[in-house]
């Protein structure tokens, strides 16, 4: 596809919907700039069969077998189970795995099992990832029941309270039969209160148990996933040839370091160097990162992506991080919970060049890192917003008819149609730049001591920050929004989704699991009790439909400030069984008839709740002495194909460990 067809919107299945981004600006890069993207490209590409089996044991040796159907199955490619079994492979691409990638729920096949057993009867058999001795019965034996049996595997990963939350997970991030009481105690004893620098024990290993004995096994270049970190270190020692700056090519280096070692100060090492370098257009991130994978939250999922400045547009996070410490002297918390100093906060808007691992299909759209407590307080954060793949949801956003259904009424509309792009970019700046960066424990405190509830406060504490200070007249002091009414839209379309229209990506009957998602439920259903009294927030019917209406911004925001004060209380102080009562009283619960309604007139929108990227392709350009001259991207690659050529190029580990 030539750069002049591009179109945002390119395939709709399931509930999810494939979207494009662009990455203009690439063209103006320097051809070191340029091939350092390309490197760091084929490094976040190289570790996609790691997030795969993190995510279950069984779904390298799944993938392939859908796959080899996919390509080989030669019976009637028009019937009904066949057409079933196309958009189930979809949806298994877009998780990397058998569970939703959002709910975690297992997919449910609509082919028949025994179509199934068929197809892989029928396939070439030195095709399907089978092991020595196995046939392609035995294969069908063995994946027929993770597949289509309700009971085995149903959630990878569980968070209801009561439940053991290891037992009742299918992530492979701890072997099997290993209590969530023996995963607690083995990581608890690892630790030092005095420690005053901690690692993040359990971060980049898999808990396992021999002989009776729990112990790690590491993810390191010579220990387990070490065919997919060679590869990843392969590309990123081109990467550090071609670095834009001795400092930079540090930062490359000291990570190549830690895949070598698996050792977690050598990572801590490695986020400080990161963090440190900020002169650089180009950036990456690549490696164990994200927690919310592990209902225990100590297990990180692999990622990588790799991304060049927006100039112009990060002029706008920089006012942002200029200001740190006057937000944080500022804010509503009690000064206990303040830092007293706010170190190397620095923040930029960025185009993504490449998306992989926990990061593709489905990506964030703001990232703060590193998730270490310690290294932030000492040495600060880099906040990022993706400002390609926020433009490419917007564009698909717009006159989809989603807010003329659930907006109370024209004025609202209008109000949102002026100044939520705006400020929905500038919430997630404030939420990755000040909120996650805000704040301290209180000494001594176990940075894991908020469990598995832990993630869901954090993402709370950095929403709600962003949330109290959008309708601050700093923000129009700054130029950062256009008036002192602007911020309304951003709490309208807030409360909206976090009372009625996040329910849609919510099967009916069940309960909200997701991280960001409770949190979200958390805030607005907090809000809606404690403004009660006064009204300053209501659900009311009109024309036999539930809408949102809000009375007064200007009391809605002193409740969010007042949650923000305990909510950071809680993260300070390590407080479990607060944090606990807070979000099983406000942000798992739903509403039936509620629910019922908003999937109802959801429905008839015929929109996709969920929506991910196809990657650009990058190609280099070489000359005579094999030398690249200049790399060019393209946007014309399918779902499908871009699908399958990953799995081709970039399958690094056995099907079967």
């Amino acid at each position: 596809m030539r750069t002049t067809d591009f179109t945002y919107n390119d395939e709709q299945f399931a509930d999810l919907q494939m979207l494009r981004y662009r990455v203009d600006g690439f063209d103006e890069l320097s051809l070191q700039q340029k091939e350092l993207i390309y490197y760091l490209s084929e490094a976040a590409l190289s570790g996609r069969d790691i997030l795969w089996d993190q995510n279950g044991k069984y779904n390298l040796r799944i993938r392939k077998t859908l796959e080899t159907i996919y390509t080989h199955y030669n019976g009637d490619r028009e019937c009904d189970d066949f057409m079933a079994f196309v958009i189930y492979l979809k949806r298994v691409w877009f998780s990397n795995g058998i569970h939703h990638h959002y709910g975690c729920e297992k997919f449910v096949p609509d082919f028949s099992e025994n179509f199934f057993r068929q197809a892989i009867l029928q396939v070439p058999q030195q095709l399907l990832p089978l092991d020595e001795d196995e046939t392609s019965e035995d294969l069908c034996n063995l994946l027929c029941p993770v597949i289509f049996n309700p009971d085995i595997m149903p959630k990878r990963v569980n968070q209801a309270d009561g439940d053991d939350l290891l037992l009742t997970s299918s992530c492979n991030y701890y072997e099997d039969g290993i209590t969530q009481q023996e995963a607690e105690t083995f990581y608890s004893l690892m630790k030092n209160e005095n420690d005053k620098q901690p690692v993040m024990y359990g971060m980049n290993s898999r808990l396992v148990k021999e002989n009776g004995l729990l112990k790690e096994k590491v993810w390191k270049s010579d220990g387990m996933y070490g065919q997919a970190i060679q590869r990843i270190v392969f590309w990123l020692e081109k990467a550090s040839q071609v670095a834009e700056n001795d400092r930079q090519r540090n930062v490359i280096k000291k990570l190549i370091e830690f895949y070598h070692t698996g050792d977690l100060k050598t990572f801590d090492e490695y986020t400080i160097q990161w963090v440190q370098e900020t002169e650089a257009i180009v950036d990456f991130t690549n490696g164990f990162t994200e927690t919310y994978g592990d209902p225990l939250g100590l297990k990180a999922s692999w990622e990588g992506y790799a991304n060049f400045k927006d100039k112009e547009a990060t002029l706008r996070t920089e006012k942002l991080s200029s200001n740190a410490q006057w937000f944080e002297d500022h804010s509503p918390v009690d000064k206990r919970f303040k830092k007293d100093v706010c170190k190397g906060v620095s923040a930029k808007v960025i185009k993504a060049a490449i998306l992989g691992g926990d990061l593709y299909p489905a990506s964030a759209i703001g990232i703060n890192l590193p998730n270490s407590n310690w290294v932030r307080a000492e040495y600060g954060s880099k906040s990022v917003t993706i400002c390609n793949l926020t433009d490419a949801y917007n564009k698909a956003a717009h006159g989809n008819g989603f807010q003329k259904e659930f907006v109370i009424d024209e004025e609202t509309l209008k109000m949102l149609e002026n100044y939520q792009d705006i400020c929905d970019d500038l919430h997630t700046d404030l939420h990755e730049c000040l909120g996650h960066g805000s704040g301290k424990l209180l000494p001594g405190v176990d940075p894991d001591a908020l469990k598995a509830y832990g993630a869901t406060i954090e993402e709370a504490r950095a929403d709600l920050f962003g949330l109290y200070y959008l309708a601050d007249k700093k923000l129009v002091d700054l130029g950062l929004t256009p008036n002192e009414e602007a911020y309304k839209a951003q709490y309208y379309g807030y409360m909206m989704n976090g009372l009625l229209t996040q329910l849609v990506r919510i099967e009916f009957g069940k309960e909200i699991e997701e991280s960001h998602m409770r949190n979200r439920s958390l805030i607005a259903h907090w809000a809606l009790e404690h403004g009660q009294e006064m009204k300053v927030v209501e659900l009311v019917r009109k024309e036999n439909k539930t809408y949102v209406k809000i009375n007064c911004y200007e009391k809605l925001r002193e409740l969010f400030g007042i949650l923000l004060q305990e909510i950071q209380r809680i993260k300070s102080e390590g407080d479990y069984e607060a944090a606990r009562n807070l979000v099983e009283q406000y942000g798992v619960k739903i509403n039936s008839e509620i629910h019922q309604e908003i999937l109802t007139r959801y429905k008839a929108l015929h929109l996709s709740p969920y929506k991910g990227f196809i990657n650009p392709v990058y190609t280099p350009i070489y000359n005579k002495e094999k030398e690249i001259i200049d790399v060019k991207v393209t946007y014309g690659e399918s779902y499908a194909e871009q699908m399958l050529r990953y799995s081709r190029d970039y399958a690094t580990l056995p099907f079967i460990n």
